[in-house]
């Protein structure tokens, strides 16, 4: 059976839940107390070398790291992956978004506010991350003004990753109410069958308001 390397408070972690969800394949889970050091662990170094989850082992013992290359491998031959070689590179393009317009902002934001890791941060590190998180939320919000999902007509990984950060954007202090093509995606995404509506809060570890080693 599949294990799935994990840390509830992570939105990273909760993509690849999602996904399972979707696709109602069995796993189980391993949690990492990643605040505690526990990811620095040479045995958990061996299966994602920065320590970081989520990640995943298959049966044959083969590890794999980083929440939107396990996306991309789990979804591989399902309904959430396109076939075709431009559907795919399109996928691609929305997870280099992810991982550098929405996670990198928004995710940041939510993560330093929810632990109460704000004040330590300087003032122009925080205004650079709010204002990127605006113009990726307005990015989004020009995109899904044309069509339902990320590529068109049909729900993928793209919106499952975009997803995890994004409908959290009021965490970070970036409000989404102007965005009313995002918030329309939102309920979309939430519509999807086997959505997991669970999101667990940062203060379920009472080790996170430290910060990682």
């Amino acid at each position: 059976m599949l294990t799935l390397y994990d840390y509830l408070p992570s939105q990273n972690g909760y993509k690849i839940r999602l996904l399972l969800s979707h696709l109602g394949r069995p796993y189980r889970s391993e949690y990492v107390s990643i605040f505690e050091g526990h990811g620095q662990r040479p045995a958990y170094l061996a299966v994602n070398p920065t320590g970081a989850v989520p990640a995943i082992r298959l049966d044959d013992g083969r590890t794999l790291a980083e929440s939107n290359a396990i996306l991309q491998f789990l979804a591989d031959g399902t309904r959430y992956l396109p076939g075709d070689a431009f559907g795919r590179a399109k996928v691609a393009q929305w997870l280099s978004f992810e991982a550098d317009y929405v996670q990198a902002t928004m995710g940041s934001l939510r993560y330093w506010t929810l632990t109460g890791k704000l004040p330590q941060r300087p003032p122009a590190l925080l205004q650079m991350k709010r204002d990127g998180g605006l113009r990726a939320l307005a990015a989004l919000d020009r995109e899904l003004a044309s069509r339902p999902f990320l590529l068109g007509d049909d729900y993928t990984i793209a919106d499952l990753s975009v997803f995890a950060y994004g409908h959290l954007a009021g965490d970070a202090g970036l409000p989404l109410d102007g965005f009313g093509h995002v918030l329309a995606w939102i309920e979309r995404v939430r519509a999807q069958p086997g959505f997991v509506p669970t999101v667990h809060p940062y203060a379920i570890d009472p080790h996170s308001t430290a910060e990682l080693p």
